[in-house]
Order: C-alpha cells, then sequence, then structure tokens
C-alpha cells in the first residue's frame, strides 16, 4: 500500500527520539531553557523556580533525567513534572535552579543530553 507524503511526516513528527546508551538507559541530545514561573504545572502541582524539576512534551510525570550541560560538563538530576517545550528544536525546559546548577542562566539555551533514569 503506497504511503502519502502526509502519512510520512506524520509518522516521522510522532517518532520518540530517544537511543539505547551505555547502561541501557534512554538518551536524547538537543537544546535546554528554563524558566521561572510560580503558576500550576500541568501535572498540577505548583512550579517552584528553585525546584529541581522539568518540562518534556512525552516523558510521564515523576520521571527522573539526568541533564548534562554539553558545553561546560555540568550535570543535574531532575523530575518532570511539566508539559514542554513548546518552541521547536529544544527537548527540555528546566526551572532556574536547574540551570543555575547547569550554568546557563545568563545564555538562556544550551545543548544538553538527557538521560532518563531507572
Amino acid at each position: 500500500m503506497p504511503f502519502s507524503i502526509r502519512s510520512l511526516i506524520a509518522a516521522a513528527a510522532v517518532t520518540v527520539s530517544f537511543a539505547v546508551s551505555d547502561g541501557g538507559a534512554s538518551a536524547e541530545t538537543g537544546r535546554a531553557s528554563w524558566y521561572a514561573l510560580t503558576s500550576k504545572t500541568a501535572s498540577g502541582e505548583r512550579c517552584d523556580p528553585r525546584a529541581l524539576t522539568a518540562a518534556h512534551r512525552s516523558l510521564p510525570f515523576g520521571t527522573k533525567v539526568k541533564v548534562e550541560n554539553l558545553k561546560n560538563g555540568r550535570s543535574v538530576v531532575v523530575r518532570i513534572n511539566d508539559r514542554g517545550p513548546f518552541i521547536a528544536g529544544r527537548i527540555i525546559d528546566l526551572t532556574k535552579g536547574a540551570a543555575t546548577r547547569l550554568g546557563f542562566i545568563k545564555s538562556g539555551v544550551t545543548q544538553v543530553r538527557i538521560t532518563v533514569l531507572g
């Protein structure tokens, strides 16, 4: 059965970009940004800009991920409690607290690798 261009694009859009890394954990590489809101997150909890939490488009709430800043080697473990980012090319939105630990507050965005833990 032939596929239309539209169905191929739709299939590509839902493909998850995680790959298996050395310990069997899932890893994804892309750009990260940060935010410092105090409104409710998609999970229903209030966002705390100092907390080590993050927004991801598809990972289940409560998932813990290691985020590595590929520009300076710093890393932090965060818990997914929100949805986003909604800007093309970005794979995760971190709280200001997590971004501070990763050292990219001034630049606003950085290249990261995220690895799903346990």
